[in-house]
C-alpha cells in the first residue's frame, strides 16, 4: 500500500478550503499524513530560512520526495498516476510531497527532491496548492484502481 505525506508550510484553518481538503483526505484509501509547520519568526528572510530548515528536518531519507515548484514538470493527471504506479512497481511505497510557503523553497530543498512537480507557471496560494495536490493524489488512486472518477 502506498503511504503519502504532505509536508506543508502554514496551517489550514477551519474554512471552505479546509472542508475541501478534508473531503479528499477522507476518501483516500492510501495511508496519509499531513505535517504542517509555521515559523515563529517575523523577518521574511528569517521566516523563509526557518521554513526550509524545518521542512528538511521532516524529510525522511527513505521517502521518494516530490517537491511542488513552478520550475518542475507539469504532468497530466494520467501521467502523474503512471508515475505513482511506476514508483509502486519499483518498490517505492513511501512518498513525501513538499509545499513551501509564500516565499517558496530554497535550493537545498529542491535539490533533495526526486521529482520537481509543477501545477503550471502561475503562482498559486500555498493553501490552494494543498487542495489541488490532495485532489490529484486522490485522482491517481482512483485512476490506478480503474475507477471512472477520471475522464479524459
Amino acid at each position: 500500500m502506498t503511504s503519502v505525506e504532505i509536508l506543508a508550510v502554514g496551517r489550514l484553518k477551519k474554512s471552505p478550503a479546509f472542508d475541501m481538503f478534508e473531503h479528499y483526505r477522507k476518501q483516500l484509501k492510501w495511508s496519509f499524513k499531513l505535517h504542517e509547520i509555521e515559523s515563529k519568526y517575523k523577518d521574511p528572510k528569517t521566516v523563509n530560512d526557518d521554513e526550509n530548515i524545518r521542512l528538511m528536518g521532516l524529510i525522511d531519507p527513505r521517502a521518494f520526495v516530490i517537491v511542488l515548484d513552478e520550475r518542475g514538470n507539469g504532468l497530466k493527471s494520467i501521467d502523474f498516476a503512471k508515475t505513482v504506479k511506476n514508483l509502486q512497481n519499483s518498490g517505492e511505497s513511501y512518498i513525501q510531497f513538499v509545499i513551501g510557503g509564500a516565499d517558496g523553497l530554497n535550493d537545498v530543498v529542491r535539490d533533495r527532491a526526486n521529482l520537481l512537480l509543477s501545477f503550471g507557471q502561475q503562482t498559486w496560494p500555498h493553501m490552494l496548492v494543498r487542495i489541488m495536490l490532495i485532489e490529484q493524489i486522490y485522482r491517481a488512486q482512483q485512476i490506478l484502481a480503474g475507477h471512472p472518477y477520471h475522464r479524459e
